[in-house]
């Protein structure tokens, strides 16, 4: 059973990869410099593709078990330029029709396409809670989501399809968790901008396993929420993390210099999706980690 993997080089798709492996799957990472490609476990293999096309890697499609595109240039880190905006976007377009033109070009079909999005496809949303259903947002996060999912969506008159939104996925490894403890760790911890903002989270470990379910549940397709059912605002998590880390939690950062220091990309911490994981708990999928409180408590305790 292989299972091909863009963007598998990234904190979730080496996570994924030793999951997969670990169940029997042989994995396929397709990145553009494979040979610099290192860690993999016995039973994955890097090969080469230009991020843009089927060339070269496209025959590994045929009768795999899935696709998982999780390709796609990094949100945060940058400032948001007119440049950078378009290398965003791109990447994940392009990314998007290098899979379908593969799957379009295999004699027997992929059983699955996972195709990554992110709760940013719902915009601001204030403290309306926003399921599969809910509408796109406007705003560029938004933007790149719908185009996103659009660049893939002509796969799903080939195979089975199945979109991730995920939230702040919790990871030692790195992704968002480091950054948010860091600031407790040096006691100046405390809410960003207004404090009411909702963040979705999910530990590293439930992500994977939903994407695992996702790829084995013949039933499931269409998009689906990756995040805690439980949520709290950053300023409740503020609180939970201080108390957690023993740290203090009352040092606010105002709005108005996270948009100085950041530009657009404050958005990314003054957004608020208060996203409910509603397709998957109607599908029975059972979340290891429901909230945040049991989430951080586990994750701080492995980063010790």
């Amino acid at each position: 059973m292989r299972v091909l993997i863009t963007g598998g080089t990234g904190l979730i798709g080496r996570a994924l990869t030793d999951a997969l492996v670990a169940k029997n799957y042989e994995v396929v990472v397709l990145s553009r410099s494979p040979a610099r490609v290192s860690g993999l476990p016995a039973g994955a293999r890097a090969e080469k593709w230009d991020g843009k096309t089927s060339a070269g890697w496209g025959s590994l499609a045929d009768g795999a078990a899935a696709i998982v595109n999780l390709a796609g240039a990094r949100i945060f880190g940058m400032p948001w330029t007119k440049k950078r905006k378009q290398t965003i976007l791109n990447s994940r377009t392009d990314a998007g029709q290098a899979v379908v033109a593969a799957i379009r070009e295999a004699a027997v079909k992929p059983a699955v396409l996972i195709q990554s999005s992110a709760v940013g496809y719902y915009g601001e949303s204030g403290d309306r809670p926003v399921t599969e259903s809910s509408p796109a947002g406007s705003d560029f996060l938004a933007e790149v989501c719908i185009a996103w999912e659009a660049a893939a969506a002509p796969a799903a008159e080939m195979t089975r399809v199945a979109v991730i939104r995920p939230g702040l996925v919790l990871s030692t490894e790195g992704g968002s968790l480091p950054p948010l403890l860091l600031p407790f760790k040096l006691f100046v911890g405390g809410p960003l901008g207004s404090g009411r903002q909702w963040y979705p989270l999910i530990h590293m470990e439930d992500q994977v396993r939903a994407i695992l379910w996702l790829i084995e549940n013949e039933g499931a397709s269409g998009p689906y929420n990756l995040a805690m059912p439980e949520i709290l605002t950053n300023k409740e998590l503020a609180r939970l993390i201080g108390r957690i880390l023993k740290r203090p939690s009352f040092f606010p950062v105002p709005a108005f210099m996270l948009r100085l220091v950041l530009g657009e990309m404050a958005s990314l911490l003054l957004n608020t999706q208060r996203a409910v994981p509603q397709a998957l708990l109607d599908g029975g999928f059972t979340f290891n980690y429901r909230d945040p409180e049991s989430a951080l408590v586990d994750l701080t305790r492995r980063g010790q």
